[in-house]
């Protein structure tokens, strides 16, 4: 093979190739990508790989490449590293490099002393998009990464960083499109400097932020996902972000977010929303009928193909990522937490919250919504027969709540339910049966003094007045 003197592309990825790179690869002269992911190979990462003259793109990511990376040599065109998910722990140098990825390695300390080592008394060439998450970095935010205006994906999330988030990104906001810095122990205030209308990627969640939510982001119109759960924000409810066409995730569980939420919007407010996080929070008043209604994309069926997010990941490539399966989403350069299909899954969690009130009829026109949570509020009366028209329905829980009367013999309808939960209620009579209702267990029942029939020990008496004597 390294006979082929005139390769331009050698892909040997998702093999079980093992020890050092071998010097034969240096024959390659033509070589421009040379992908080598998802093996055993072992050792350092040589320094003669930087001297091939053609090579661009080089992915050696998920092996078991330890150590540092020895000094680049001059000239060399390479653009596009990836090694992430190895042994490595730092610095890299580099010089015109658009693409680094060190996710899930073992870089400690400072974030730019650690990840990166100029060789040169000028500045190198500005990221256009930077992966670290998943190490050990530590302290603030380098205020040198806010000098970087062609940056536009920057991912910093899993780390200890600290100290507060600096105003400085706002030089940044005429490129960004996504900013992952969750799960660091970033404190303060939440930057008031968000400016851009390319950002469409924001996650600040699992952190120590506090205040209020910065009225700056209403700036970022192409907003499609927005996670600052996990902090201690004291606020009411967005509704300034109310008119983003775009905005499909918006996740705030977990704050200090109260006040009632807005029953007053236009019509096509939040008209694009499929995941919605509210839980955990101190929000009041009954749940309003006018935000539901303008929820039209939970009340379309999804068409069967997954969410496109196009990025720029090198000069001249620009990739889609599109496969979203489960909790923990990883693409090739960016990692984020979302919940099953992120195009096709729509879910709802108002839960632990203070909604008071009856459950709104329109409920039931959310007929491609999957989950819905409304526990632990102070939810009254029936629940809404509507509810049986949310045929997509995977789970429902409306626990810990004052909801009365008998279940409607319409919930038989959502023969797609898995999680069923009733339980701490003032619900009567006897329990359904039939389709899905058979699999439920007597915990999703618990707690409702009137209610009565299998699984329940508590037999259903048929009262016999009425029944003439012979």
């Amino acid at each position: 093979m390294f006979n082929l003197t005139q390769l331009t592309h050698l892909d040997l990825s998702f093999n079980r190739l093992e020890g050092p790179l071998p010097n034969h690869v240096s024959e390659l002269q033509l070589l421009e990508t040379f992908w080598l992911s998802s093996n055993l190979v072992s050792g350092g990462v040589p320094s003669w790989l930087f001297t091939l003259p053609s090579l661009q793109t080089l992915d050696l990511s998920y092996n078991k490449l330890a150590g540092q990376i020895d000094q680049i040599q001059k000239p060399n065109s390479v653009y596009d590293i990836d090694l992430s998910s190895n042994d490595i722990h730092g610095p890299i140098p580099r010089k015109n490099l658009d693409v680094l990825d060190l996710r899930s390695n073992l870089l400690q300390g400072p974030i730019l002393s650690t990840c990166l080592k100029n060789q040169s008394p000028n500045p190198p060439q500005p990221l256009i998009a930077f992966y670290v998450s998943k190490n050990k970095l530590t302290g603030n935010i380098h205020l040198l990464i806010c000098n970087w205006s062609s940056l536009l994906i920057i991912e910093l999330s899993r780390n200890n960083l600290s100290g507060t988030i600096s105003e400085c990104f706002e030089n940044l906001s005429s490129s960004l499109m996504v900013m992952n810095l969750e799960m660091n122990n970033f404190h303060g205030k939440m930057p008031d400097s968000f400016r851009g209308n390319n950002l469409e990627i924001l996650l600040l969640n699992d952190n120590k932020l506090e205040g209020l939510l910065s009225r700056s982001l209403a700036n970022c119109c192409s907003l499609k996902l927005l996670n600052l759960r996990n902090n201690k924000f004291t606020d009411t409810f967005p509704h300034w972000l109310a008119s983003f066409p775009n905005l499909q995730v918006l996740l705030l569980r977990n704050n200090r977010l109260h006040g009632p939420m807005p029953n007053s919007l236009a019509s096509s407010n939040f008209s694009a929303l499929q995941i919605i996080d509210l839980s955990h929070n101190e929000l009041t008043r009954p749940l309003p009928t006018k935000f539901f209604q303008n929820l039209r994309a939970m009340k379309d069926i999804p068409e069967e193909r997954p969410w496109q997010f196009t990025r720029l990941i090198s000069r001249d490539v620009a990739l889609s990522f599109n496969d979203y399966h489960s909790v923990n989403v990883t693409t090739k350069r960016l990692e984020i937490e979302l919940v099953k299909t992120f195009a096709i899954y729509r879910f709802m969690d108002f839960s632990n919250n203070l909604f008071c009130g009856q459950i709104p009829e329109k409920f039931g026109e959310l007929i491609s919504l999957q989950g819905l949570n409304l526990s632990n509020n102070n939810l009254t009366g029936p629940i809404s027969p509507s509810i049986g028209n949310m045929i997509a329905l995977e789970s429902l829980d409306l626990s810990s709540n004052r909801l009365g009367g008998r279940i409607p013999s319409q919930l038989t309808n959502l023969t797609f339910l898995e999680v069923l939960n009733l339980s701490q209620n003032d619900l009567v009579g006897p329990i359904l049966h039939g389709k899905q209702f058979d699999t439920f267990e007597s915990d999703s029942y618990s707690g409702n003094l009137g209610l009565c029939g299998l699984p329940l020990s508590k037999q259903c008496v048929i009262s016999i007045k009425n029944v003439p004597m012979l």
